[in-house]
């Protein structure tokens, strides 16, 4: 049973909700163009961000965080969801799938070294798993760790790295040794950002999230210590990357839900305002019927992900909820969005009308933290295996 985060009680999240609410609201989503048409956030609301705790507000306490729990966070993300996803973009990583790794798995001193600047936000840290033949599936890693000395010797390619750009530190994914009975062979690395060897590519132009930055990212012969491997573990990357995305996703339903309830509102206020032959359009059955499929999908997205959340911090369900709310809220947004333009008719097409923008940064969502196809994989499968489980004699 969820009973509350002892270190944020109700009353104090409240507070921090509504603080990240109102900044969203009056400080970002006035600025949302300028943001789409100059590929960046700018810099004072990047101040901001920091001020506030964004950088860390998953992070525990101890480093300097907020030490939000995933209930918590996953209402967070349905506020940052409201507005161009690239903001939340920004700190994402410090606050999940690169930032977790460190909380989760991290020894002591990696842990003091790194995570009150990560908090801060004077460290981005980017999460280095994803390159080409091993995306959503860490098995196929190709990036090599080979032993030298006391320490590790680094080479490979990464792509599509979020902040790789702007990151400190990079949490990197490589395998040590071919997968086996015993072990799956990889590890996870804490590179700094200016190790000898590293090559960051040139900013990835994308489809949407204009603000957000990727690249590819080359390690060369890149020499770390024996602090850099993570819990000191040459096998605990596979689980840590599996665990560190299984509470991303969740916190991408979150995200996904804010996206498509901005889409929703958008939609019902141009079909109250707008009119065709002088009747305002949500009049019309067929339109109210689109409003009415965004409605019902928003509702059921905000359940999904908010249970997902709940079960994930009782450790009843760590696997099968995330990929679950993952899936269905990430779809969700695509179909809102979908709707949003259609509601909205010619003018959702137009570059500057916010519709068009969100329908171009949801459809990431269905591809990163794991495809839908992947998620599709992960229930399906571990459905199959509980049962057999369950059946199986002695």
């Amino acid at each position: 049973m969820y009973t509350g985060n002892p270190d944020v009680p109700d009353d104090v999240f409240a507070d921090v909700l509504g603080q990240i609410n109102d900044f969203v609201r009056t400080r970002v989503m006035p600025r949302e163009l300028e943001i789409m048409n100059t590929d960046a956030i700018p810099a004072d609301l990047r101040t901001q961000a920091a001020e506030m705790g964004l950088f860390g507000y998953a992070i525990p306490q101890e480093w300097g965080g907020l030490g939000l729990d995933l209930v918590q966070d996953v209402e967070v993300a349905m506020a940052l969801g409201y507005t161009s996803l690239s903001l939340r973009s920004m700190f994402g990583t410090n606050n999940g799938i690169a930032g977790q790794v460190l909380v989760g798995f991290g020894t002591g001193e990696q842990q003091a070294r790194w995570l009150p600047g990560i908090a801060s936000g004077e460290v981005v840290a980017s999460f280095a798993l994803t390159e080409p033949g091993a995306g959503s599936n860490p098995a196929g890693l190709r990036t090599s760790a080979k032993p030298d000395g006391d320490g590790w010797i680094l080479d490979g390619g990464k792509q599509f790295i979020t902040n790789a750009t702007e990151a400190g530190l990079f949490v990197v994914f490589a395998r040590t040794k071919p997968a086996s009975d015993s072990g799956t062979g990889i590890a996870v690395f804490l590179v700094p950002a200016d190790a000898p060897g590293i090559q960051v590519g040139a900013k990835d132009a994308k489809m949407g999230q204009e603000g957000s930055r990727t690249a590819d990212v080359t390690f060369s012969q890149v020499r770390v210590g024996p602090e850099a491997l993570v819990g000191g573990d040459g096998d605990v990357g596979y689980k840590a990357a599996m665990t560190s995305l299984a509470r991303g996703r969740i916190h991408m339903a979150g995200l996904a839900v804010g996206a498509a309830q901005r889409a929703l509102d958008e939609s019902v206020a141009y079909a109250a305002s707008a009119t065709q032959g002088g009747t305002p359009i949500g009049d019309f059955q067929l339109v109210q019927a689109m409003l009415a499929d965004q409605q019902t999908g928003v509702l059921a997205g905000r359940a999904l992900a908010r249970e997902a959340a709940r079960l994930y911090v009782t450790g009843e369900d760590r696997r099968i909820a995330p990929s679950a709310a993952k899936l269905f809220c990430t779809e969700m947004a695509g179909k809102t969005a979908d709707l949003a333009v259609q509601v909205h008719g010619g003018s959702g097409y137009m570059r500057e009308v916010a519709v068009e923008r969100i329908y171009r940064d949801v459809r990431l969502m269905r591809l990163y933290e794991g495809t839908s196809e992947i998620q599709r994989l992960i229930i399906g499968g571990g459905l199959v295996r509980a049962a057999k489980k369950a059946g199986a004699p002695g």
